[in-house]
């Protein structure tokens, strides 16, 4: 299941093996282009966009495919072609097909694989495109994940927090307090349960699995809630990294949960999302701490009778907030018809439009207008319970920041998966974040 895109090392073309690929894999994406989307402007006047869509569930396919069928039978003069594209490739196929110049006119992408293509002059800015209803229905915060320098270079539309899918009978039968958006556990709250289900559930059952196979994403995320940050902006502009105490709260968490407490299983550290269900479904884990979408493959796959639930993520210091990347929605810069595109984003992301989309994606909207839709708001799958934590969703502690990806792939992957083995301590664990990654980001900040 699609959730964490792997890592990426900015504009790898221009300095690695991706340059020796270009030719062949442009030579490709031209007779693709030539195939899914035909020329830009047929022979009688009609334009084609060429919309590329991460979509990968059924339901979401076919929610964007409709979308498509029905902007095209209202608008006979400007058609738009439904690209199938691949989360697992995407800024590698990208790039390369900006490069050749035949990139899709819109493309579905997420907000922190955007600024490679926002400062080097793929994407167009969108500030004098977008509509203002579709500006002012979206909140500032989820703007500026897609606002690189003094452009706009996206639409931010889904976003998905982490929660915690739970066996509601363990639970219950622990005697547990379930938490709410409005009273959610805290961090040590949360621990202490663990002790208790661990030992009431016995022998080679745990109360947690931490599926972190991407660590980073999680630990920075989560962190929001304790008061972390990490990624500090001086008033020159500049990032640098620091590591506090409220930067250590979740990481340190879960690694008592794992070395100390015994109370998280070992085995699920390198696990994926998707890795963890059977156990969770079997009854060797209590909680399994998962993106929001994942309910669906639970609904799909759990065995007939297995009753879960869905719990907000633990609360500190600050509150709920947790970061996120939305999913986005760009135009190229080389787009000859930007205007005409702009319009079919803005129909595309109508308020029920969006409604349908996250629904398909089990995701939840960013738009304000959307996100108060009663379909969102059902106890149903723990649809209400995402809704009530989305308002307190921020932008990632990363998003915007140049260097983060060679930073997460070179220096903070391998120290989160170090210490959360146990194989080296929080100071190491903070030198290296730190000191190793200040190194990476002044290379990408020189004037």
């Amino acid at each position: 299941m699609r959730r964490a895109r792997p890592g990426r090392a900015g504009l790898r073309a221009r300095f690695g093996p991706l340059r020796i690929l270009a030719p062949f894999a442009a030579l490709v994406l031209l007779l693709a282009g030539c195939t899914a989307g035909g020329a830009r402007e047929a022979d009688d006047g009609v334009i084609r966009l060429r919309f590329q869509s991460l979509a990968w569930q059924k339901e979401s396919v076919d929610a964007n495919k409709e979308l498509v069928r029905e902007w095209n039978a209202a608008h006979p003069d400007i058609q738009v072609d439904y690209v199938q594209g691949s989360w697992d490739s995407v800024h590698d196929q990208l790039l390369t097909s900006f490069e050749a110049g035949e990139a899709p006119d819109l493309l579905h992408d997420a907000s922190d694989d955007l600024a490679d293509f926002a400062y080097g002059g793929y994407l167009a800015d969108l500030r004098t495109l977008l509509p203002e209803r579709l500006r002012a229905d979206i909140p500032a915060h989820s703007w500026s994940t897609t606002t690189f320098g003094d452009g706009v270079y996206g639409v931010p539309f889904l976003q998905e927090p982490r929660m915690i899918m739970a066996d509601r009978r363990l639970l219950t039968d622990a005697g547990v307090r379930i938490p709410t958006a409005e009273r959610p556990w805290t961090w040590a709250e949360f621990r202490q349960i663990a002790r208790d289900l661990t030992t009431r559930m016995g022998e080679g059952r745990y109360a947690v699995a931490w599926p972190l196979k991407e660590p980073v994403s999680v630990s920075l995320n989560l962190g929001l809630s304790a008061g972390g940050r990490l990624f500090h902006r001086g008033a020159d502009g500049r990032t640098t990294l620091r590591f506090t105490d409220a930067d250590a709260v979740v990481p340190g968490t879960v690694r008592a949960m794992v070395e100390t407490d015994r109370t998280a299983s070992r085995a699920t550290l390198g696990s994926g999302g998707s890795d963890t269900l059977p156990g969770f479904f079997g009854g060797r884990y209590a909680m399994v701490p998962l993106g929001f979408s994942y309910r669906q493959q639970i609904v799909q796959q759990a065995p007939k009778g297995f009753d879960w639930i869905v719990l907000p993520a633990p609360a500190g210091a600050g509150g709920l907030a947790q970061g996120v990347s939305p999913q986005t929605l760009s135009i190229a810069e080389d787009s000859p018809h930007k205007r005409e595109a702009a319009r079919f984003l803005d129909f595309f992301l109508q308020p029920r439009n969006m409604v349908r989309l996250a629904l398909g994606d089990w995701m939840l909207p960013t738009s304000t207008t959307a996100l108060a839709d009663p379909a969102l708001h059902t106890p149903a799958y723990g649809w209400a319970t995402g809704a009530a934590v989305a308002r307190q969703l921020r932008p990632a502690p990363a998003q915007s920041v140049r260097g983060y990806p060679e930073w997460k792939d070179k220096v903070a992957t391998p120290a989160f998966q170090e210490y959360y083995s146990g194989a080296i301590g929080t100071e190491e664990l903070r030198r290296r974040l730190v000191v190793d990654g200040n190194r990476v980001l002044a290379r990408y900040q020189r004037d």
